[in-house]
């Protein structure tokens, strides 16, 4: 595909790991905000969205091509990533993060209060979080494995218990938009994971682990928002109703 400034900036990242690098690099938001086109996002930044995407392009030279490229694969092997990286990732993680935020908050609280405003949102983005998996991994997730089985065979697609793939998928992507403003909220009142003085090691154990998780949930949401939604989606299109 070629690069357009009025690409939308999850089109532009589910190109290539090296167009997400790139992305990264210039603290562009392709996941949540990914339905923005390129030019406007450019625009608000002050960079170009020339200088931008043959700086994209230039990477994708160097690196060649990925292993594993998710807009071709089977979804049933992206959906398979995705549960045994991305999923399992979070159900280690978010409570080891919790155990040390309900620490430090009991700790250094009182000197700090936004570790009081932390913890509710954490708490919050964590049930959601847990709450997600479980709808994707119970429903959406083994739809979307249907679909391709019968593709693959030429059968007529089963039907969704809960009405289509994509009526599912937008709500997933809407609770993917949620987990966002809370990640935001989270990097505010941790100022942007930079320990202070006083910071212990659990303290700053908790940063680092916050700062892990966004990163991880960054990769977790441009796979499906950007690659594994619009392929299931395309799916569901292309047979007759």
């Amino acid at each position: 595909m070629t690069l357009e400034d009025q690409m939308a900036v999850g089109e532009v990242a589910a190109l290539s790991p090296g167009a997400v690098k790139v992305l990264d690099s210039h603290g562009i938001d392709y996941c949540c905000g990914g339905r923005r086109t390129l030019e406007d996002v450019c625009a608000e930044k002050g960079l170009s969205a020339r200088q931008l995407m043959e700086e994209i392009d230039a990477g994708d030279a160097v690196a060649g091509s990925p292993e594993d490229d998710w807009k071709t694969v089977p979804l049933r092997r992206l959906i398979g990533h995705i549960v045994s990286t991305h999923h399992e990732f979070l159900k280690l993680e978010l409570p080891r993060i919790g155990q040390r935020l309900a620490k430090v908050v009991e700790v250094h609280g009182a000197k700090d209060p936004a570790l009081g405003e932390l913890q509710p949102v954490y708490d919050g983005m964590r049930r959601e979080l847990e709450l997600h998996m479980h709808k994707e991994e119970l429903m959406l997730f083994p739809a979307i494995g249907r679909y391709e089985a019968a593709a693959e065979s030429g059968k007529p697609l089963p039907p969704a218990l809960f009405g289509s793939v994509a009526n599912s998928i937008a709500a997933m992507e809407k609770e993917h938009d949620s987990a966002g403003v809370e990640l935001r909220r989270i990097r505010d009142l941790t100022r942007d994971f930079e320990p202070p003085e006083y910071a212990c090691t659990t303290y700053r154990s908790l940063l680092d682990g916050l700062r892990a998780l966004e990163s991880d949930l960054r990769t977790h949401v441009h796979l499906e928002n950007n690659i594994l939604f619009p392929r299931a989606i395309a799916l569901e299109k292309s047979y007759p109703k």
